[in-house]
Formats: structure tokens, C-alpha cells, sequence
């Protein structure tokens, strides 16, 4: 991971250092689940200047991988999966970095209503390509036809895995079937 290019992405994203609050990064870990490959939050590294602080011991304590993940069952469906690990810079100062994966499956959608987390029930989030990238309710044609694409594929790979194939038989069936339309 490089911190270097002091710019934040679709796929990662920086947030000074603070201790872990569910509320406060519920949806970056949403919308981050809905992006290729999924992404990272580096928490140690300010947002708005790109200043390294890192992040205190104590800070670095209340980054508990399986109380955070049971946090996040509350706001995700489904479940979402991440991992939290601690890295440190040249300087030794240290960062918490929670890398969200992809979603296995369908998109995460949001199933709470909290103001607190900024989040709305039934709300798919995402990280924006058109603009400054954020985290944000998917706004726009182009994002949710990005989202749908890849659960797609995801659905035809795993249909793939267990056998199932359109052969040429079944396509000319179908072609000749719809040709009378």
C-alpha cells in the first residue's frame, strides 16, 4: 500500500485518527464492498491534508477485528468481510488499515436507518468515480449499471463452477425459437 500518492480513490480512502466508532465508518465499509476488488481505509492519515499522524496505542486497541465485524452485521446485507491489520511507516508511526473485500455475491445494501452513521434502510452504497471520490447512495445509471455487471459475471462464474453452460445446442434451440418474433 502506498501512502505516498496522498490522494484518496474509489478504492482507498483516509480518515485521521480516531478510534473505532461503527457509526463512523459503517458506510465507507458499505460502499466499499460495491467496488471492484473492494478497497482499504487507512486510519492514521487525515483526509483533508494528507498529514501521516498514525495512530496511538490506545486508538489502536479499539480495532477489534470480530466485535467490529459483529458492529457491521447491523448495517449490511448481507454480511459484509474485511480484515483489519496494523502497519507502520518508515518513521514508525502506525496505521490501522481495514481492507473491505468485494461482495461474494449480490451488492451490499444498507439495512438500518442510523443518523448517526449517515445511512439509510434499504440504500445501496458506493464510491464514486465522477467526482471527488466518496462514499454515497448509488446516484446514478452509470454506477448501478457498474454494480449490476459485476454481480453478473460474479453469478455466471459461479453458475459456471457447478455446471451449468449454455451449449450450442441449447443457443440454437433459442435462436430459432425467437427468430419467429
Amino acid at each position: 500500500m502506498h501512502l505516498e500518492a496522498a490522494t484518496e480513490s474509489q478504492r482507498l480512502d483516509f480518515k485521521r485518527a480516531i478510534e473505532w466508532d461503527v457509526a463512523l465508518f459503517a458506510k465507507d465499509i458499505l460502499a466499499m464492498s460495491n467496488v471492484q476488488y473492494g478497497g482499504a481505509l487507512v486510519i492514521g492519515v487525515d483526509d483533508g491534508t494528507f498529514k501521516r499522524t498514525g495512530v496511538t496505542p490506545a486508538q489502536e486497541k479499539t480495532y477489534v477485528p470480530d466485535l467490529m465485524r459483529d458492529q457491521m452485521t447491523r448495517f449490511a446485507d448481507p454480511h459484509v468481510q474485511f480484515d483489519v491489520s496494523v502497519v507502520s511507516d518508515r518513521e514508525g508511526k502506525r496505521y490501522v488499515v481495514i481492507e473491505v473485500k468485494q461482495f461474494s455475491e449480490v451488492p451490499v445494501i444498507c439495512r438500518v436507518e442510523d443518523p448517526k452513521a449517515g445511512v439509510k434502510n434499504g440504500i445501496m452504497y458506493y464510491r464514486t468515480l465522477h467526482r471527488r471520490p466518496e462514499s454515497a447512495p448509488v446516484g446514478n445509471s452509470f454506477d448501478l449499471r457498474t454494480i449490476l455487471d459485476l454481480a453478473t459475471v460474479k453469478m455466471m462464474q459461479r453458475r459456471r463452477a457447478v455446471g451449468y453452460a449454455a451449449t450450442e445446442d441449447v443457443t440454437d434451440a433459442l435462436n430459432d425459437e425467437l427468430e419467429g418474433l
